[in-house]
């Protein structure tokens, strides 16, 4: 298990605000895949010898996973600019563009970036749960 380190900062974002935000992530990256068409039938195998026609709503599915999408990009969007600063250095440290000793750096590199798009670039990032937790862990929050 890596070691926390001891933050030389403060955070302008609550680390719970955060963890809220992987949750969101992980179940928006949890949702079908692109490649499941809505209102299209696909063959499941149960096994060897057995198979199932299913079929399914897509656009049920569809909107389960545009409202958590919707609620995340709004939370991203609700954050002032030292919050999402801190969340992108999150992200960054998390994705390993930089050490956690870097912090600042971190944040110095995400401070220009945040505008209006800021959720849409988060949210088009499969993998921004697993980096925002990663990020947390290695700054020790």
């Amino acid at each position: 298990m890596q070691q926390r380190l001891q933050p030389e900062f403060d955070l302008t974002i609550d680390p719970e605000t955060v963890r809220q935000f992987v949750l969101k992530a992980r179940a928006i990256s949890a949702a079908l895949n692109d490649d499941y068409d809505a209102g299209h039938e696909h063959e499941v195998e149960l096994d060897d010898q057995s198979r199932d026609r299913h079929a399914h709503d897509g656009l049920a599915e569809e909107e389960e996973q545009n409202l958590t999408a919707s609620e995340l990009r709004a939370l991203i969007e609700d954050l002032n600019v030292d919050e999402a600063a801190d969340l992108l250095a999150i992200m960054f440290i998390g994705r390993g563009d930089f050490d956690a000793r870097e912090w600042d750096q971190a944040v110095a590199e995400a401070r220009p970036r945040i505008n209006k798009r800021v959720s849409t670039y988060l949210l088009g990032m499969p993998m921004l749960g697993e980096w925002l937790e990663e990020g947390l862990e290695k700054i020790g929050a």
